[in-house]
Order: structure tokens, then C-alpha cells, then sequence
């Protein structure tokens, strides 16, 4: 049953109340039409919990505003989501368009620092986050007494003599919840091995984002990316206010496991609302994404943690080949990854998420 204004239904007793479930929640489509975002395609996703978030359509099908209650859960860059024609591959170009968002595709070949891999030039991260999604479909199904909102699409990164890998997205949700899931199998399409790396560049900002703010993860060990992440490391799950000059800090996190397998991290804000708490999770099966790549960023109007499940650690294609981690995908092979986002609400859902950390 759902839940909604502290109230269990069924769903013949919820549907005597409204004319529509749209009423409620469910997945709405639109355009941008200003600026460089213009003429990309969204779907506004409601729950009826209080969270609202926003798909990139043209974008990769990620993650841009998200918020619950009316606090903003995610960062947004002032690059905004620009079109996907306005992708620029070289070097550090792809920060052009680094719109932040909850969730940002890295992938699907390659993600990291930008560089060459056996003669072949690699920008930063990679192109799936601006490619446009085809073959695009949504509703809403009831499963008994629960109601489920649902996106699919395709995003396909091809080139003539290279690559054809699919990545089909399928993001879900439940009426009267706080969480949503998004559930991708990456498939070799092509007739050639190819390296596959992807990363979900999952992007908290302010309020959950705070002075007051903590990261609550259980890791088997946290390495700093450089020296200067190394002179930050005893301090790498607390946070500053906005910090003139600030220089990224970047923690690499080997995460421990629940009894299901799966990894999870979260950044909590007790102190939003007057000590009624805020937070934001991710939940993932480690079997798939093994790393957790930590982006803390205290810098003025970019003040904004990441948290990025990922298949490798990000140092660029290169130097994951040397050292033995890139992964391949042969001809017809396919990857599955799901990733659960989600709010925490109150100071008893934080020590709930606490309680549940492995040891």
C-alpha cells in the first residue's frame, strides 16, 4: 500500500479520493526552451513523498534537478544542461556542459582524467552524458495496492570502425516513497572487443551540502587521489562553508559490503530544519561497481559533494590498463548495473541508515 500524509491506502480506497492519479504523482514530459538548454526533452518525476525529480532526455536519460519537500537534494552547475550539440570532447571540454545534476553518466568506454589510451586522444568522462536517449517510453502500472512510475529509453555511443555499445536505462519509482531506482545493462552491439568503464557522477549540494553536513559510508580503506587530497584526508567526510580558492579534493573509497552485497554512502545535514535532518543516499551492489570515488568540492558556487559508484578507479583509461583493471566488453556481452538514490528525512531515518552500515 501507499503511504501518503502519514496515512495508508489501498489502491480502491486512493482512487475514490482523486480524479487522476497525476493528482498525486507520476511522470510528466516537456522541453527546456531557453538559452543553451533549448529543445532538450525532459520527464518531471513526482512520488507524492515530496520528491520531485527531473530526467535529461537529451542528456544521457540522467539525473538533473532533484529535491524533496522543496530542498534542493542535488548541485546545479551555471553551465546549465546544455544541448547535446553543443559537446565539446577535447581535453577538459566536457566541463562545458557539466550541468551537475543528481546523477551524470561517465562512460561508457572510458571516464577519469583526460588523455591518450594506445594512440587514441580521450577527453574528460567520456561521452554518454550527452547523448540523446531514443526509443523513449513511460507510464505508470499498478502492482496490487502499489503504484509504480517508470522511464525507459536507449543511449547508444557508435562510431564507423569503433565502438556500438547500448546502454538501455529503465528508472522506476513508487508512489508515496523517497527513493527511485535506476536499473542499466550496457550491451556490445559491435563486432569487436572494447573497453567499458562507467561511473554514476551522483552530485549532493546545498542544503544537504553543509558546514553541518557528514558522510556516513563504511569503507574498507580511503585513499587520497594526490597531495592535496592527502592534506585534506583526516577531514574527508566533514565539510567547510564555501571556501574562496578551494582546490578539489578527490578520496578514492573501497567499500564494504551488507549481507545482500550490496555498498551504500550517504551525506547527512542534522542540523537541516532546526534538527529535523536531511540527507541523501546511494545504494549499490558491489559485485558490479566495486569503487566509490568521493568528489568533495568546497569552492564558492561550486559547493558540492559527489558520490560516484564506479566500475574502475578515475585516473583515465591508460593507467586502468596498466594496471590491470580496464574491462572488456567481447562481442554480444552485456553489463547490468542498478543504483538506488534516496532521502533521508528525519533524524531517526539517519540512524536507521547508521544502524544498517556493515561492520
Amino acid at each position: 500500500m501507499a503511504t501518503l500524509f502519514g496515512t495508508s491506502y489501498t489502491r480502491a480506497d486512493l482512487l475514490q479520493h482523486v480524479g487522476d492519479i497525476s493528482q498525486l504523482a507520476g511522470v510528466r514530459l516537456g522541453e527546456l526552451g531557453d538559452g543553451f538548454e533549448r529543445g532538450v526533452r525532459v520527464a518531471d518525476f513526482r512520488t507524492g513523498s515530496g520528491l520531485a525529480f527531473t530526467v535529461l532526455l537529451d542528456r544521457g536519460l540522467d539525473i538533473g534537478w532533484a529535491s524533496f519537500g522543496g530542498a534542493s537534494l542535488s548541485w546545479r552547475s551555471p553551465t546549465t544542461a546544455v544541448g547535446p550539440a553543443y559537446y565539446e570532447p577535447e581535453g577538459l571540454g566536457w566541463l562545458r556542459g557539466f550541468h551537475g545534476g543528481l546523477v551524470n553518466t561517465c562512460g561508457l568506454t572510458h571516464f577519469g582524467a583526460p588523455g591518450a589510451d594506445e594512440g587514441q586522444p580521450l577527453g574528460l568522462h567520456g561521452r554518454a552524458s550527452y547523448i540523446p536517449a531514443a526509443h523513449v517510453a513511460y507510464g505508470g502500472d499498478w502492482h496490487g495496492d502499489d503504484y509504480e512510475m517508470w522511464l525507459t529509453g536507449q543511449v547508444r555511443q557508435a562510431v564507423v570502425f569503433g565502438e556500438n555499445l547500448v546502454l538501455q536505462r529503465r528508472i522506476s519509482a513508487r508512489l508515496g516513497k523517497s527513493r527511485f531506482f535506476i536499473e542499466d545493462t550496457v550491451t556490445n552491439e559491435g563486432y569487436q572487443s572494447t573497453p567499458h568503464m562507467q561511473l554514476y557522477h551522483c552530485n549532493f549540494g546545498f542544503p544537504v551540502v553543509s558546514q553541518a553536513t557528514e558522510l556516513l559510508a563504511a569503507s574498507a580503506e580511503v585513499k587520497p587521489r594526490d597531495e592535496v587530497a592527502a592534506a585534506g584526508l583526516s577531514e574527508y567526510n566533514h565539510f567547510q562553508s564555501p571556501t574562496p580558492g578551494y582546490d578539489e579534493q578527490v578520496f578514492y573509497h573501497t567499500p564494504k559490503a551488507d549481507a545482500q552485497g550490496y555498498a551504500q554512502a550517504a551525506l547527512v545535514n542534522r542540523a537541516f530544519g532546526g534538527g529535523q535532518g536531511l540527507g541523501g543516499y546511494v545504494r549499490f551492489a558491489l559485485a558490479e561497481l566495486p569503487h566509490l570515488v568521493q568528489w568533495k568540492m568546497m569552492g564558492q558556487g561550486t559547493y558540492v559533494c559527489g558520490l560516484e559508484p564506479a566500475t574502475n578507479w578515475a585516473q583515465g583509461r591508460a593507467k586502468e590498463r596498466a594496471e590491470g583493471r580496464l574491462q572488456f566488453l567481447e562481442p554480444g556481452d552485456s553489463r547490468h548495473y542498478k543504483l538506488e538514490i534516496g532521502v533521508l528525512s528525519s533524524q531517526a531515518e539517519i540512524d536507521a541508515f547508521v544502524a544498517n552500515l556493515p561492520e
